[in-house]
């Protein structure tokens, strides 16, 4: 999770390049870039994303949530197909405030929230609905033999750790991205606020995005 700007896509694209570089096949899922400005931005890191997924070693996915129906079964077909060790979902934000807008029409509806009303057809809060619906795309993530990365956007000072403020709750873990300033000098730093079944750093890091990707600095910011 993070504010604009943080690096959220970035992070996301230099996971599965790297994971690439140890012999993992990569699947990005995007709600929000087209293929065509994932590729532009790679491009600034010098990694070439044509050739990766002509290689067989990536796979790119962009769905337009407002016109794509079973966003569920088209992922689980995708990563079937492909069977990639580590997946990224980008953003669960674009996705959850999709399935939540209450002008849609059910010919434009999506297949979650038909998921919802059959599992609980009682009139239901948005909260709860919408955390029927993480928990289902969570439980279905989960199949899959691979690692996944999901973003969420977050707005200064908004409370929770997800914009959706429940998916903090159901992910096994949650690395915040940060955009600090002290008095003239902006900085970034990031922070792993959950990681279940392992002991992990609490301190804030800092971080650049530079000509090669996310560098992590070794210099703390703050000890928590």
């Amino acid at each position: 999770s993070g504010g604009a700007g943080t690096g959220k896509s970035t992070l996301c694209l230099q996971y599965l390049i790297n994971g690439i570089k140890m012999g993992d096949k990569g699947l990005y899922i995007s709600t929000e870039q087209t293929r065509k400005e994932l590729v532009r931005t790679a491009q600034s890191f010098g990694w070439d994303l044509d050739k990766l997924e002509n290689d067989g070693k990536l796979r790119i996915a962009y769905f337009d949530v407002v016109e794509t129906d079973g966003f569920l079964e088209k992922i689980y077909e995708l990563y079937s197909t492909f069977l990639p060790k580590r997946v990224v979902v980008d953003s669960l934000t674009t996705l959850a405030d999709s399935l939540l807008v209450s002008n849609v029409s059910e010919k434009q509806g999506f297949s979650l929230v038909r998921v919802a009303e059959s599992v609980s057809p009682i009139p239901q809060s948005e909260r709860i609905i919408a955390k029927n619906l993480l928990y289902h795309l969570m439980k279905k993530l989960r199949l899959f033999d691979s690692t996944t990365l999901l973003t969420s956007e977050l707005i200064d000072g908004q409370q929770g750790l997800s914009a959706d403020q429940i998916s903090e709750f159901i992910c096994d873990g949650v690395l915040i991205l940060h955009n600090l300033g002290v008095g003239s000098a902006e900085f970034r730093s990031m922070q792993i606020m959950k990681m279940r079944y392992t002991s992990h750093d609490k301190d804030y890091v800092m971080y650049e995005i530079e000509p090669s990707g996310i560098t992590i600095k070794k210099e703390e910011i703050f000890k928590s």
